[in-house]
């Protein structure tokens, strides 16, 4: 077709083909580099953490302000004033700091002069942070203003006082220091004061301060237990935001109140020190802040993640506080995401038989492993069956549907010849036939390395409980009971181990 071109014409052009083709391929293998990392990424969880309390709520100033004219301070056993103040440090841009009752804290007195501050608010009485403590902040050259009451209560109605007009106003009991500290970032952000009750009585202070200010609405967090109804009906306009625990009040707050989780702020629900700093920057960078066990992440939040799939945490705290075990459930891509696991058969139904085995049993012990290596990873496992019990097939998709559940696993061992031997993995095209596919293609090479059977593939059936679950599912077929072989592969606790593992692993990569 380049008849009329002459030679040299012709090796122009095939060298500017050859140098195209070149290009692209290399851009496409450079993009190709690029894609995979983010496509194959677990989610970000960095820590933010110091030696102690005063040092992890200077690290987290750090990650808000380079310089500060104005910081708060308040003492590091003081939690009701650091709650209450943490809205008027975001109203003055200020970092909030602790310290030691008797002695300037070394880390705090550092920060101050890295910060070039030039005033330094003390929230709270004597008590908390001493004269001694306002003269070593006065001889660094900073001016000191002290807001302070009578109690928590009014030293919380007196910073009311000090902040800019508003309409509303969070009320909470200023004994239960976790249930108001997710609400410290959406306080501060609208300006809006956080006032102290006991369970059953408005005090005189937080009245004034309610009168005076001119509240015409009030969140009140926590439920009967922290604030009685007789109360909360005596309260402006009241909004009560509680739950079952801590860790449920700290995720019905931002959910209530839709707030910014983009990269969420995590902080152990019993070290309020932490939290607390935690929650003052959260408000700085206009994001959420859940409260979690310190050892093992907890229940609520990991649905509120599953749900939300948020991929970027912020854990505020060292591993005395949070621990190693919390950030990588955190980093887990499935963390949060309810897996359903199937174990098939069960009591008079006992599925195939041979070599000494009964399949419900194994089905069982493979789910039992699968289950608490999914709760230990920071995902939330459902069971069709714990023990040995039947339930129709129709019941265990029932079952599945009820838990709104993400994923859908069901476990079997096969039977046919004692020739028949390995392992296959089978999804329907039903529902989700795409991600079924790929969740299968995880699941099997795994499930196979794990016992060391012979690969049958991933293969497509109309199975009962993968045909008609509409989320994502699969069936595995670990291997055959009735040949010698692979009957002693699934009578081995070890075998069995590494297989729920490797189904584990399988969960995670599907969701990276």
């Amino acid at each position: 077709m380049f008849s009329f071109l002459l030679p040299n014409d012709l090796k122009y052009l095939e060298g500017k083909i050859l140098r195209s083709l070149l290009k692209v391929l290399t851009f496409s293998f450079l993009g190709l580099i690029l894609f995979i990392p983010s496509a194959l990424a677990d989610n970000t969880a960095n820590r933010i953490a110091g030696k102690n309390r005063y040092d992890t709520a200077v690290q987290a100033s750090k990650k808000g302000w380079s310089t500060a004219s104005t910081a708060v301070i308040v003492g590091g056993g003081a939690y009701a004033d650091a709650i209450s103040a943490a809205p008027f440090a975001y109203q003055k841009n200020a970092p909030l700091l602790l310290t030691n009752a008797n002695n300037l804290s070394s880390e705090t007195k550092s920060r101050l002069k890295e910060l070039k501050t030039k005033t330094v608010y003390i929230i709270g009485g004597t008590s908390t942070v001493s004269y001694t403590v306002e003269n070593q902040i006065k001889s660094l050259g900073i001016t000191v203003k002290r807001i302070v009451g009578k109690n928590r209560y009014d030293t919380a109605a007196k910073v009311a006082k000090s902040m800019p007009s508003t309409s509303k106003a969070i009320v909470a009991n200023g004994f239960l220091y976790a249930e108001p500290i997710a609400i410290i970032p959406y306080a501060a952000k609208n300006g809006y004061p956080i006032l102290f009750t006991n369970n059953s009585t408005l005090n005189s202070y937080t009245a004034d301060a309610l009168k005076s200010k001119g509240i015409k609405q009030t969140y009140v967090i926590g439920g009967n237990g922290s604030i009685n109804s007789t109360l909360y009906k005596r309260l402006p306009s009241p909004i009560r935001i509680g739950g079952v625990n801590r860790y449920d009040i700290s995720v019905n707050i931002a959910k209530k109140l839709t707030l910014n989780t983009s990269n969420t702020y995590v902080s152990n629900g019993y070290s309020y020190a932490d939290s607390i700093a935690g929650a003052a920057l959260a408000a700085k960078q206009n994001k959420a802040i859940i409260l979690t066990n310190g050892e093992n992440l907890s229940k609520e939040p990991r649905a509120f993640i599953g749900n939300k799939n948020i991929k970027n945490f912020s854990v505020v705290g060292g591993t005395s506080s949070v621990t190693s075990k919390v950030m990588t459930q955190l980093k887990n891509p499935a963390v949060g995401k309810t897996i359903f696991i199937d174990p098939g058969h069960g009591d008079q139904d006992p599925g195939a038989i041979g070599n000494g085995l009964q399949e419900k049993d194994v089905n069982l012990d493979i789910a039992k492993r699968l289950n608490s290596k999914l709760n230990s990873a920071g995902a939330i496992p459902v069971m069709s069956r714990s023990n040995d019990t039947f339930y129709s097939l129709e019941e265990r998709v029932k079952k599945g549907a009820n838990a709104n559940v993400d994923l859908f696993i069901s476990i079997h061992a096969n039977s046919y010849t004692s020739s028949s031997q390995g392992t296959e993995t089978y999804y329907d095209k039903t529902y989700q036939s795409a991600n079924s596919q790929r969740l299968a293609e995880l699941v099997q090479p795994r499930v196979v390395s794990a016992f060391g059977t012979r690969d049958r593939g991933v293969k497509t059936a109309g199975f009962y409980v993968i045909k008609y679950s509409k989320m994502p599912s699969v069936l595995i077929e670990t291997a055959f009971i009735t040949n010698s072989s692979d009957a002693s592969k699934l009578k081995s606790v070890t075998l069995k181990d590494k297989a729920a593992k490797g189904i584990n692993d399988a969960v995670s990569a599907y969701y990276r």
